[in-house]
């Protein structure tokens, strides 16, 4: 043990602990601060207090880097986190510096990490600065003790370690564990991801989710952090001491009645969970194959849902959940699995998952249509500690410059990455694990990083690679084809953070459902839907609950794509934890206030404007090649039609042409659009009524940021040719 420190843990009030938890790992400083009434009103909690403490605790004189010592990993849940009564309440939010963006990465992951943390008594923790050797810490709320500990006899997989720290600091046989762990891929690439343990008693292991995006698992290795222990034997509604009792119970035993009733009927999520989607997005032509170039092929039928329901080994009974509670219960896996490479080849492990961005990811967007490869790439990479999202769309980039001719072995450490290559796929995923070769020099810094080394040593066209390169921001798409949704791609293009469907999923309600054909309504997409999906990482929740199971009156509702009734039911959870009264409309802007918060962090680090905003990869907006306009062509042909373009006598490369010169300048009219609902300038600044509305010119350096870039004005090309969505 490097460091001891012990204290009270305190009685929760309507949710919150009242304090945090802060340690440097640079001199083992542990302390506690507290938490006033300003910053709940203000932030609420999850990631609204992981981007607080990360606004004061970093240098304010100069842009961080994600390896400063400085940059911190901020782990939160809310004051809704850790209910019992609920479903979808076992929620951590991890936020941090990304080393692929450069700005505040948030990911909202299930486990028990969060809800232990909160109950030992901390409403957030925050780590900051850089040990000298490898450590881990623990977090002890049944006995009120912190520990910083060397970590050198600890093994290197996420897997491995979670395991024997599970064994060693149990009391429950499990039960009372919680693991934040890496594996040795973070230490090589920036798409590392962090694994949050949760325990399966049906099975008596931990079991894992993940916080995927943006590299949070490269910045824990990089400050020498192998794990975080958290450990709290037994959760219940009474320790959260709620201002209404009856008013949780109410609104949770009609939330969860309703998901058990309908999810038969409906997605299946007990059964298969998002497995279900590869067959729907297919249908639609969003599932994406061969780098986004196609949104359905003939062979992804040996991913759709029946063939995960055959494969997940929990028999249809529905009792798979991250959460105890939880009655969407959609953490499925597969037993017994045996890989066919790698450290673990010939043991029987098991796989958790895949979920439906694996699927899609790591199978059909490069090309891999059998099941168990997709989840053997599954595997392996949560016992790296890789994203799956950013290492499947950055795999899809590599192998069509492969198939294309644009590069080959040399570029690629020897490796013949063409389309379906799984063993070669694996390879790679192998090496960033070693560091070594490709895979761990190259591939594991994602697409914008690739980009680059491609075009300095390899001469690949610039141009090209922006076009098929699926990242923005720096960081990688998740797997949905958006070229038939303008709202989608403002839905990533406009995101906070780079392109990440849990900030506003819109591809259904605009391009199947159509509820949204006009500027105006994709414009208010854009604000409510962001709003509302962070108002979840705030709290401490899980977004499946809210709209994979809907009200079975949700069509005659109005607004089904909001699902009204859940909202409903999360007003009313939320003001009888906290005492405060609340109405739907409240969720907005609690969270308005955090939205905004993060652009202005994001101005801060330097990349939040609207330069920051454009030029977003055009494969996501249409077609690219000629190949890909062809095989749609009768779609594409009418579109140009419609907008008054005469196709007589072009061909295929001056059809395409046109209609880039059209669907660009969409994009341009779509930004200024959002802009000026969110209350925005046409930089994408806040603007000085829109933070005093909010109440968030109580900040002194949130003022002088949007003094200071208010007036600021963009870019000519990446303004429309009229002002007509402006004005």
């Amino acid at each position: 043990m490097l460091k001891e420190f012990t204290y009270n843990v305190p009685k929760l009030d309507k949710g919150y602990a009242n304090q945090t938890l802060y340690v440097n790992l640079s001199d083992n400083t542990i302390e506690i601060k507290p938490v006033n009434e300003k910053m709940k009103e203000t932030f609420t909690g999850g990631k609204g207090f992981d981007l607080w403490l990360m606004w004061n605790a970093l240098p304010k004189d100069r842009i961080v880097k994600w390896d400063d010592p400085e940059n911190e990993i901020c782990i939160a849940t809310g004051p809704l986190g850790g209910v019992t009564q609920y479903p979808g309440a076992g929620k951590s939010i991890v936020t941090s510096i990304s080393p692929m963006t450069g700005i505040p990465i948030d990911s909202n992951v299930g486990g028990y990490v969060g809800p232990n943390l909160k109950f030992s008594g901390f409403d957030a923790m925050e780590i900051q600065g850089k040990a000298s050797k490898e450590i881990y810490i623990v977090i002890d709320g049944d006995h009120g003790k912190v520990e910083i500990h060397d970590a050198s006899d600890l093994p290197n997989t996420a897997y491995e370690i979670t395991r024997i720290l599970t064994d060693k600091y149990t009391e429950m046989e499990g039960k009372d564990m919680a693991v934040a762990a890496a594996g040795p891929g973070s230490e090589h690439a920036w798409m590392g991801c962090l694994n949050f343990s949760w325990w399966d008693m049906r099975r008596n292991l931990p079991r894992y989710k993940q916080a995927g995006r943006g590299g949070i698992g490269t910045v824990f290795r990089n400050k020498k952090l192998k794990a975080i222990v958290v450990k709290f034997a037994k959760i219940t509604l009474d320790l959260e001491n709620p201002a209404d009792f009856d008013g949780i119970k109410e609104a949770g035993r009609g939330h969860s009645g309703g998901i058990l009733k309908l999810d038969p009927l409906q997605n299946r999520m007990r059964a298969i969970g998002t497995g279900h989607l590869p067959s729907i997005m297919d249908e639609f032509d969003l599932f994406p194959t061969r780098n986004f170039r196609a949104g359905s092929d003939p062979e992804a039928v040996n991913l759709f849902g029946d063939v995960w329901d055959k494969t997940y080994t929990n028999n249809g009974k529905g009792w798979d959940g991250c959460w105890r509670p939880c009655a969407i219960n959609c953490s499925h896996c597969i037993e017994g699995f045996v890989p066919k490479t790698g450290a673990f080849k010939g043991e029987k492990v098991v796989v958790d998952g895949p979920e439906y961005e694996t699927i899609a990811g790591c199978g059909s967007n490069i090309g891999v249509f059998d099941p168990m490869w997709v989840a053997e790439t599954n595997f392996y990479c949560d016992a790296y500690g890789i994203d799956t999202i950013s290492f499947g769309t950055t795999m899809g980039f590599v192998m069509e410059l492969f198939e294309g001719g644009y590069i080959d072995e040399k570029a690629t450490g020897g490796h013949t990455l063409k389309w379906g290559a799984a063993e070669e796929v694996l390879a790679v995923l192998h090496e960033i694990a070693d560091g070594k070769g490709f895979g761990g020099e190259h591939f594991g810094k994602g697409v914008h990083y690739l980009k680059g080394y491609f075009g300095d040593n390899f001469g690949v066209d610039c141009d090209l690679m922006q076009d098929i390169g699926m990242e923005h921001k720096g960081l990688e798409y998740s797997e949905y084809v958006t070229k038939e949704s303008l709202a989608q791609q403002g839905g990533y293009g406009l995101t906070l953070k780079g392109p990440q469907h849990d900030e506003a999923w819109l591809i259904f309600l605009d391009q199947v459902h159509n509820y949204m054909p006009t500027f105006e309504d994709k414009a208010e997409a854009l604000h409510y839907f962001p709003n509302w999906r962070t108002w979840f990482g705030l709290n401490g929740l899980c977004k499946l609950p809210w709209n994979d199971v809907v009200p079975a009156d949700n069509a005659q509702s109005g607004e089904p794509a909001k699902v009204p009734g859940h909202v409903a039911f999360y007003a009313q959870f939320f003001q009888a934890m906290t005492g405060r009264p609340t109405k739907p409309e409240d969720l907005i802007h609690m969270s308005e206030k955090v939205y905004n918060f993060q652009r202005i962090f994001n101005i801060r680090q330097g990349k939040g404007l609207r330069i920051n905003d454009s030029f977003i990869p055009y494969r996501s907006a249409g077609p690219v090649t000629d190949w890909e306009y062809e095989s749609r062509a009768e779609r594409y042909d009418e579109q140009l039609k419609e907008i008054g373009v005469d196709i007589s006598g072009m061909n295929t490369t001056e059809k395409n042409q046109k209609l880039r010169e059209y669907r660009e300048e969409q994009y341009r009219l779509l930004t200024d659009a959002a802009y000026k609902r969110r209350g925005w300038t046409r930089n994408g600044v806040p603007t000085k009524e829109k933070i005093k509305k909010l109440g968030l010119d109580w900040i002194p350096e949130v003022v002088d940021i949007v003094k200071k870039y208010e007036g600021t004005e963009p870019p000519k090309d990446t303004l429309p040719a009229t002002d007509e969505a402006w004005e």
